[in-house]
């Protein structure tokens, strides 16, 4: 086992209490929850500021897009640096996208299924549903 050393800190009550339910939430002990935030912390300040995927999962995503959608987005990508006063990268952005456009179409789909679902069991028994329906070739006279 590697050699430790204790480290303590006097913290603001409000950052402590974030500290606790995030170390609760990810079910590590104190010692190894700050371990890990340091570890990740220092991780990241060596690679340039971007946040360092640490479960060795990742794939890489390219593809080529138009110069001028390229320049709108680096347009947008330094408002938003200066609006905010922090660096705002373009992985950062398309990250954000992707994942708000996913989170869209699942709750959609989830709502999708469920309507489908309630379709299914307000259809009386014996009774076709609107989909049972549409799928029975038409009746010959």
């Amino acid at each position: 086992m590697a050699q430790t050393r204790n480290l303590c800190a006097q913290l603001p009550l409000d950052l402590h209490a974030k500290v606790c339910e995030a170390r609760e939430q990810s079910g590590l002990t104190t010692a190894q929850y700050i371990t890990s935030l340091l570890t990740e912390y220092y991780a990241m300040k060596e690679n340039g500021g971007k946040k360092v995927m640490m479960n060795g999962k990742t794939r890489t995503l390219a593809f080529q897009i138009d110069e001028e959608l390229f320049q709108r987005i680096k347009a947008h990508l330094e408002r938003e640096t200066q609006r905010t006063g922090r660096k705002y990268i373009q992985r950062e952005f398309v990250l954000g996208l992707i994942e708000e456009a996913l989170n869209e179409a699942e709750q959609r789909a989830a709502e999708e299924a469920g309507q489908a679902a309630a379709t299914e069991a307000s259809a009386g028994p014996g009774e076709p549903s609107e989909s049972e329906e549409e799928a029975l070739p038409p009746e010959k006279p």
